[in-house]
């Protein structure tokens, strides 16, 4: 089974005491796979707080570890028509949120995140490590 790890999988990690369950699940992967939407979120909260330490992490864990997927063609119309779906019943998602979705559609990835509600209704596997 293949995962795209969001930006909060990444993000917990990062911290001074991350939560033991998804350290072990992270530990437990060669490789992941991580959405270019989610590298640029990355960026954004470490250059935020001019965390030099986390970024060198980051980036040798991107390198060493992630398959970085880029926003293609068919990503986007999948990612344009789960947004329009969901704005005709009155629910708003996030521009972010449906690449990352899209992305683990197209590529038949299970996405692993903690914000599951997020991620409903996408056709998609979704797997959260926080839970037991």
């Amino acid at each position: 089974m293949k995962f795209l790890c969001d930006t909060n999988i990444i993000s917990e990690v990062m911290r001074r005491v991350p939560n033991p369950r998804v350290q072990e699940w992270l530990r437990q992967q060669d490789i992941i796979c991580m959405s270019v939407i989610s590298v640029e979120e990355i960026y954004v909260g470490l250059a935020h707080k001019n965390a030099k330490k986390q970024l060198r992490w980051f980036e040798k864990f991107a390198r060493l570890r992630c398959n970085i997927l880029p926003v293609t063609l068919p990503v986007a119309v999948r990612c344009g028509t789960l947004r329009g779906k969901f704005r005709s019943t009155g629910i708003t998602r996030t521009q972010a949120d449906m690449l990352i979705a899209a992305t683990a559609y197209e590529h038949g990835l299970v996405l692993v995140s903690r914000n599951v509600r997020d991620f409903e209704n996408c056709d998609i596997r979704i797997f959260n490590p926080f839970d037991d």
